[in-house]
């Protein structure tokens, strides 16, 4: 096969291109997907017009890298990216060139892309198709490889030994092994990408069908020991009892097990027993105890995503999730029990909290069924939830300014006069209210005058 069928879209894109004498190709991601099977998502398309030419062209482009020859063509819809055909040189910051020079022909645009996977080109409208570097054969046969030596297409970027690993995760393919053995010579470049690119390539990895697939090939060629060095501590840390893997294969089995399309369920499986190393001990039976993990883990797991730049409500979520991870149900708990435990998780947070029991159960028995004691903890949770009862200091039938009233000092003493009253109320529901708080508060604020 030479031609593949173009969208009607991009052949009228192509014209614009064509009826002012020059040519256009389909390029990227957009080629790699159609030989995989996949529709692509995205339009990227190359070009021997300059980005002034481009401008001219088009009604409307957007500068969106003008510098480096790309603009943004809004067309019909959708955001294509077009880039001039061009070569590199230098890599001073081992992300971005320090100079580019426009090339003549679509080849040398493509001698300077990353993986031949993704150095394939479509002619428009012909649908021809541009594989100098054999990437078509490379996807056949689930290998991603670079484009030329391998070493140096990684000491011009260092993101692309994760974007290798990324791949390999994605698209279950294996890395060519002259391609995993040049990575390790280029993490010092690795190590000057901003912490922000760094992590979007990780969140892209944690949503991959398979993550461990692309952690496994990180801790091989050293990515791990650079980028997630308490991920790293992991490896060897035995636990014994239930579990049958180490602390990282666990977690990695709980990130492979967690809900694929929540980042916060997948990143909190990944973190949750990562403070074990640190707090690992031998108790008189010569049995290994972890105890606080899940605070020490949660800290860890903060530190990290910080480092890399992840929102304030991603991270928070995240560690929240890890710290709360260890719950213990009893059938035997009270009713006030049940509603303590979901003021401390925080009801809009059970079910993420349940989602990441069931992958850290699936990664230690390797099942993915509803572990029964969940499945009633679920049922309690829900019964007690439908009652609506006062779950928060906003859910109580008093205030604050109810209490200034009451002639009790506004300040931090009405603060945790409130705090009393909710976990009263946690008790016993049927004390919620205006009349009973009123009473309770007076009798608190009293006791406490008189012990002053």
């Amino acid at each position: 096969m030479d031609r593949i069928p173009v969208p009607q879209q991009l052949k009228e894109l192509s014209r614009f291109f064509t009826h002012n004498g020059y040519s256009v190709y389909l390029v990227g991601g957009a080629v790699r997907d159609i030989f995989l099977g996949k529709k692509p998502v995205d339009w990227d398309v190359a070009t021997d017009a300059k980005p002034e030419d481009v401008s001219r062209i088009f009604q409307r482009v957007i500068p969106t890298g003008i510098e480096h020859g790309t603009v943004t063509i809004p067309f019909h819809g959708k955001m294509i990216e077009c880039t001039t055909f061009r070569t590199e040189q230098g890599y001073s910051d081992g992300r971005r060139p320090d100079a580019i020079d426009y090339a003549a022909t679509i080849e040398e645009d493509l001698s300077r892309r990353d993986f031949t996977m993704n150095s394939i080109a479509v002619s428009l409208p012909e649908g021809k198709i541009t594989d100098p570097f054999g990437g078509r054969d490379d996807i056949r046969r689930g290998i991603i490889r670079t484009v030329g030596n391998a070493s140096e297409r990684f000491s011009e970027d260092g993101l692309r030994p994760l974007r290798a690993v990324r791949f390999s995760a994605q698209l279950g393919f294996a890395i060519e092994e002259e391609t995993l053995s040049a990575i390790p010579g280029s993490l010092s470049v690795t190590a000057k990408v901003a912490k922000e690119r760094i992590r979007d390539e990780i969140v892209k990895l944690i949503l991959a069908p398979v993550p461990s697939a692309g952690f496994r090939f990180m801790e091989s060629a050293g990515l791990l020991a650079l980028i997630l060095p308490e991920l790293h501590a992991c490896r060897g840390v035995e636990q014994k009892g239930l579990h049958e893997f180490d602390v990282l294969d666990h977690l990695l089995a709980a990130c492979d097990a967690a809900t694929q399309d929540r980042l916060e369920i997948r990143l909190a499986a990944l973190f949750h027993d990562i403070g074990k190393p640190s707090v690992r001990a031998l108790d008189g039976e010569g049995n290994y105890t972890f105890y606080n993990h899940e605070t020490v883990s949660a800290t860890i797991a903060g530190k990290i995503m910080n480092r890399l730049r992840f929102p304030l409500k991603t991270t928070a979520t995240v560690t929240h999730l890890v710290s709360q991870h260890m719950f213990h149900y009893e059938p035997s708990w009270t009713d006030a029990a049940v509603r303590r435990f979901i003021v401390r998780a925080g009801e809009e947070n059970i079910p993420d909290l349940f989602a990441l029991r069931r992958a850290d159960a699936c990664a230690i028995t390797g099942l993915k069924t509803e572990p029964a004691h969940l499945i009633e903890f679920g049922d309690r949770i829900r019964a007690v939830t439908e009652e609506q009862h006062a779950f928060s200091l906003k859910d109580l039938r008093i205030n604050g300014n109810d209490l200034i009233t009451l002639g009790i000092p506004a300040g931090r003493l009405t603060g945790q006069i409130l705090k009393e009253l909710l976990e009263a109320v946690l008790d016993d529901p049927g004390l919620n209210t205006h009349e009973r708080l009123r009473e309770i508060a007076l009798a608190i604020y009293r006791k406490r005058s008189i012990a002053d």
